[in-house]
């Protein structure tokens, strides 16, 4: 198929940082080029892709301390895509809400992922205005808050089975926060459940600007309290595995109804366990006792810190391998794909649509 991926332009494409959602359309990006698909990707001009790449910006909007309203940038890249929207048997967006307007006229060849919290008031009466626009959750759970809208499908994120080497060893022993620190995200609770249970705690995390003031008052002043807590601080990709896979578990003690949750991911493909309260998908993508714990309060995960030990590393990374990678998330949207009611799938079309004089080919 040849295929659009249409990519926020905060960030770059793998992002340098944090960045969850363009992390994401990397992998599937690059999972579909490798499964020999046609893929064209618009996204800012530094990423990095097998596919072909269509500059928008220079660089990523986050890194360009020029830009003010990240809006303009956005429609100057919609219009890209509406003006190439006949090449493509598929396209696939990953910018929320700004396109559906503007892709009227071939909505039957589109699709959108959800990557976001969808409990906001302004959004029910926003897509109910939609309702034939074909969308994706990335958990069961991101769907509830939603008014009846054209589902095609959920669709988990993946991993490259290569990314992230698991580490079947005893590590280093400590407990590891990965993340933003934000009020939703609990490093609050992380950091008491660490001194509660004696062990160390590594906390990797940015700041945004609009957390900067949880940070100052709630948060660095416990990081002081308590000499086993140790702030890291924002890492990248390379580091990442020797960070979660020396940890005995990763932490993950949210407070909001998170979609999906990268990080856990992340962890079980360095055979780290998660401990993670019940919030939002993470009854979808921890399985109790084999992958991590879901717990219901502090008290739990003291047990579970606990039960650490009879959990078998190797088996949270085939957890992991059964159903979190790359290539099983791109089976699954290429599949979505082939199903939208207007998907181009005729190898002869395309050919013809290429060259109208090319004769038609009969295949034996």
């Amino acid at each position: 198929m040849k295929i659009a991926q249409i990519a926020p332009l905060a960030e770059s494409v793998p992002p340098r940082f944090y960045g969850g959602t363009e992390r994401i359309v990397s992998y599937l990006t690059e999972e579909l080029v490798r499964q020999g698909h046609e893929v064209t990707l618009f996204a800012s001009g530094d990423s990095q892709t097998q596919a072909e790449l269509v500059p928008i910006t220079d660089i990523a909007l986050r890194l360009d301390p020029k830009v003010v309203d990240t809006i303009p940038y956005h429609m100057m890249m919609l219009e890209q895509v509406r003006r190439r929207a006949d090449e493509f048997d598929a396209l696939h967006f990953h910018i929320d809400l700004l396109h559906l307007p503007m892709v009227q006229d071939f909505i039957g060849r589109t699709v959108t992922t959800l990557h976001g919290r969808l409990d906001l008031p302004d959004l029910r009466p926003f897509y109910r205005t939609f309702p034939e626009h074909s969308l994706v959750s990335i958990s069961d759970h991101q769907r509830l808050p939603m008014p009846p809208v054209n589902w095609g499908g959920t669709i988990y994120h993946g991993l490259p089975a290569d990314l992230l080497a698991p580490q079947i060893g005893k590590g280093e022993g400590y407990l590891a926060f990965l993340g933003r620190i934000s009020p939703e995200k609990r490093p609050d609770r992380a950091i008491r459940i660490a001194a509660r249970s004696g062990m160390k705690l590594k906390i990797a995390a940015k700041i945004d600007a609009v957390d900067r003031a949880y940070w100052e008052k709630e948060i660095a002043p416990l990081i002081d309290r308590y000499p086993n807590v140790e702030f890291v601080g924002e890492i990248n990709e390379q580091q990442k595995a020797g960070f979660l896979g020396q940890a005995s578990a990763l932490l993950f003690p949210i407070d909001w109804p998170e979609p999906f949750g990268l990080v856990m991911i992340e962890a079980m493909a360095c055979a780290t366990p998660v401990i993670a309260f019940r919030c939002g998908s993470v009854p979808e993508v921890v399985e109790h006792g084999v992958s991590g714990f879901i717990v219901d309060s502090e008290d739990e995960a003291l047990a579970a810190i606990a039960a650490l030990p009879h959990l078998d590393r190797a088996g949270v990374r085939g957890a992991f391998d059964a159903r979190f990678t790359a290539q099983r998330m791109a089976e699954d949207y290429v599949a979505l794909y082939r199903g939208l009611p207007d998907a181009r799938i005729d190898p002869a079309w395309r050919r013809r649509h290429r060259d109208p004089e090319a004769p038609l080919q009969i295949v034996a």
